[in-house]
Order: C-alpha cells, then structure tokens, then sequence
C-alpha cells in the first residue's frame, strides 16, 4: 500500500518553488487542520478546471461564467498597436497593478534555459502577431525577467517573429529592472519605469 503522507509531499513538491521537506510540511500542516478545510481545499481545486478558462488570444488564465477574451482582450479601449509578451500570469498582473500600460498582451506561458529546457507557446505567439499585425500591431514589447532564462526566451522571441522586423518595433523594458530579478515580484513603480525605459 502506497504511503500516502509521501504520495501527496511528492505531489506538493511538483509545485514550482516548493521542495520535498515544504511539501511534508504542508501535508502535516492539512493533517491537523479540520477535516473541513481539507474538503473545501480539494473542492477548489476540483472546481478549478470547470471554473477557469484560457483565454484564446492571450492565454492567460481567468475567472468567469463563460470561456472567449477575457476582459483585458474584449476590452476595446486598450491600444492594440501594443503587445506585451509576459512568461506568466503573474507577471501580467504585476504589470496591470502599475496601472499605465494599457495595450495588449501575450503570456508565453513560461521560458527557455540555455541547456534546451522549458517551454513557450510559439506557435499560439505566431498566430497571434499575426492577427494583431493585420489589426494595427506596431510594436511588441518583450516583458521578460532580467534573467540568462529571460534574454534566453527573448532571443528566441525575436528570431520568431523576423518575419515582421520591417513592420513591427521589439522593444524590451529598461533596467529599472535588477539583473536576475523576476518580474512578478517587483513593485509598481519598479515596473513602470522599465515600461517607460523600454528599448
């Protein structure tokens, strides 16, 4: 029989940032918590899938009665001659917390490392410029972490989307950003003046 105390640590620590002996932690943190809380804990997270959706134009994750755009795509007040290109959900709300970007966005869903590892969403990308350069695109603007992942993932980014090198500005935040910093945790005022700064 399967030792479900390291069966669930083991599940916990596939989470990003969490560890095997975080993981433990938290499985003994639910074991002396109400059965209660347990069941309203694996209730949301069942829920998860039926009550989330992706959005089809940036595929970001969000909360609402029906799948389509989420408000930041079906937003016709935003500039769509802007496309900022995120690694993540929550790079895209720390943006919108700074409160002055108001263009369009694209979440990559993650980076690439230097030794062939991860992941980004080319082909979803691809579609994407595409569609917005015949709607009025004029710049993207490259939202990455200050990272060797992050210049990585950018240079990547660039070699996709030569093809519209004549029609479209890449541009990248300044370094209001600290080297190795990720954009997620950085503050409101840090964020927009790397907007400002950008390249």
């Amino acid at each position: 029989m399967a030792d479900r105390i390291d069966e669930l640590a083991s599940a916990f620590a596939r989470l990003p940032g969490i560890g095997p002996r975080q993981g433990k932690r938290f499985v003994f943190h639910l074991l002396s918590a109400p059965a209660s809380e347990r069941q309203r804990l694996a209730k949301l997270i069942e829920q998860l899938g039926s009550d989330v959706h992706q959005c089809p134009d940036c595929r970001r994750f969000f909360t609402n009665g029906r799948a389509g755009p989420c408000s930041y795509c079906s937003n016709s007040n935003r500039d769509d001659s802007l496309l900022m290109l995120v690694e993540k959900d929550q790079d895209l709300a720390a943006v919108e917390r700074a409160g002055t970007y108001t263009g369009r966005y694209f979440v990559l869903g993650g980076v690439l490392t230097l030794s062939g590892k991860g992941a980004i969403r080319e082909s979803e990308l691809i579609a994407a410029v595409k569609k917005r350069a015949e709607n009025g695109l004029q710049e993207v603007v490259l939202a990455l972490s200050a990272t060797s992942e992050g210049e990585h993932t950018a240079d990547r980014v660039r070699e996709l989307l030569a093809p519209y090198r004549e029609q479209l500005v890449i541009s990248a935040l300044g370094r209001g950003l600290a080297t190795g910093s990720e954009l997620e945790y950085s503050d409101a005022e840090t964020v927009r003046a790397a907007l400002a700064g950008r390249k």
